[in-house]
């Protein structure tokens, strides 16, 4: 029977699948029960949660969610269609926001989803997908082979022919949707391992490059250090550093996300950096977490809390550092965008805005629906190309409708995902990362250096 206490946040019983088999949850860090409880069912998440918006299903809120992980926990086995709704979840973190009762969704999700990759078998086909995407993704070398044939296939044309087919999206959307999301590529020289202040060194900052934001977004890392320098840090880019392990742990690959996380540990702890700075907002989520992550590592453990200290948001540490660096005007409009993993997961919202509402000439506009994420969140794009078309094209209709001539976000999926939806519905913005627009305005580069970038 379903529990009345759990009252309208009840989940249909056939949403529970068959009641045969082992329970979905074993002993190593089932999502817990104290938390589970902090759920009042109140539904003030519903109306922020991307799937919930979507299909107006229970079982697709976060309090539906809290209620199949309950069930799991009082011995239900980990049903196909249970499995599904958590697959569902976009991890945006909105309804962590939304929550009145402080309910811990995010490790919620995030310790069921461990549960799931270990303990639920998929079929050949997703797992063929999974593999794929993780022998690539979390890989910035392999992700920069791909620039060379990729630069070729938008400059030959073949790009545009295979558009006005309309064929890749029927026969194959998956790699459809890969397709739309890559970005116009441009060739920028990766940053020197070491970067001096300007004037008087105020810090020493560690850097990290990411995967994506790397091999498809390097001038964003460039002008995030040229951003450090002006602001008297001194930077440093060890070129042996790796993934951190984001898209991994997001998805519930803990182990793979384990090591990659001891990896970059070990790549930055000797460097006598006071910071260790990141530009993408679902990298820095995951770094912040590098604690709970590492906690029953007996060798990391410490290391690991150590290290998480230092993390800090791009924007969050020019705040916390305070600016020095004169700003130039920038004769713009800009519309800023939240990425979910900035706003929701690390609270980070006013300091991107101050920073941009700080330099001469420029005026900020906000984008309606905010907390509704755009689709993208981490490979989620990928695996539900469908779906994720839509919360694009709900964010794209929201962005271009504040008429502004550039969109200014802290995410390279965000910054793929809005592009693309943008391009769907034939409208037309510049768009940057928050970095560029700074860089901009330092070296007095005009606001026409950001507004031919789509």
């Amino acid at each position: 029977m379903v529990d009345a206490t759990w009252g309208t946040g009840e989940v249909p019983r056939d949403v529970l699948g068959p009641v045969d088999g082992p329970a979905a949850f074993d002993g190593d860090h089932p999502p817990r029960k104290d938390l589970i409880a902090d759920c009042v069912h109140c539904g003030f998440c519903l109306p922020t949660c991307p799937t919930y918006v979507l299909w107006g299903a229970e079982a697709d809120s976060p309090r539906g969610r809290i209620y199949l992980m309950n069930e799991g926990l009082n011995g239900e086995p980990l049903s196909d269609s249970m499995v599904e709704h958590f697959d569902n979840c976009l991890g945006c973190m909105s309804c962590v926001t939304a929550c009145p009762s402080g309910v811990e969704y995010d490790r919620l999700i995030e310790d069921t989803r461990a549960q799931i990759e270990r303990r639920h078998p998929r079929t050949a086909r997703e797992r063929a997908l999974r593999s794929a995407i993780f022998a690539l993704f979390p890989y910035p070398r392999r992700l920069r082979l791909l620039r060379g044939p990729l630069r070729a296939y938008q400059a030959s044309g073949l790009q545009k022919l295979v558009a006005r087919s309309g064929l890749l999206p029927r026969l194959a959307p998956t790699l459809a949707t890969l397709e739309s999301l890559a970005p116009r590529l441009r060739g920028v020289p990766r940053p020197p391992r070491r970067i001096p202040p300007r004037g008087a060194r105020r810090a020493i900052v560690g850097m990290l490059t990411g995967c994506v934001q790397s091999a498809f977004f390097p001038d964003v890392n460039s002008a995030t250090a040229r951003v450090l320098a002006a602001e008297g840090c001194e930077v440093l880019i060890p070129p042996s550093q790796g993934c951190c392990g984001a898209l991994s742990v997001h998805n519930g690959r803990k182990a793979e996300a384990q090591r990659f996380a001891r990896r970059l540990i070990d790549t930055f702890e000797h460097t006598g950096m006071d910071f260790f700075v990141v530009n993408a907002a679902g990298c820095g989520s995951s770094l912040k977490e590098y604690d709970t992550l590492l906690a029953d590592d007996p060798a990391y453990a410490a290391r690991a809390v150590a290290f998480t200290a230092k993390v800090r948001d791009l924007a969050e540490l020019l705040a916390e550092l305070g600016l020095v660096a004169p700003r130039h005007p920038l004769d713009v409009t800009v519309a800023y965008h939240d990425a979910c993993h900035l706003a929701h997961a690390q609270g980070i919202r006013a300091q991107p805005r101050s920073l941009l509402a700080g330099i001469p000439g420029l005026t900020l506009k906000e984008i309606p629906d905010p907390e509704i994420c755009c689709g993208s969140a981490g490979i989620w794009n990928v695996l539900n190309p469908t779906p994720a078309a839509e919360l694009g094209n709900r964010k794209a209709t929201n962005v271009l409708s504040t008429g502004a001539a550039l969109l200014v976000t802290a995410n390279p999926g965000c910054l793929m995902q809005v592009a693309a939806a943008i391009h769907r519905q034939g409208g037309s913005i510049a768009l940057a990362h928050t970095a560029q627009v700074l860089d901009a305005s330092i070296r007095g580069l005009g606001a026409r250096s950001l507004l031919n970038r789509h």
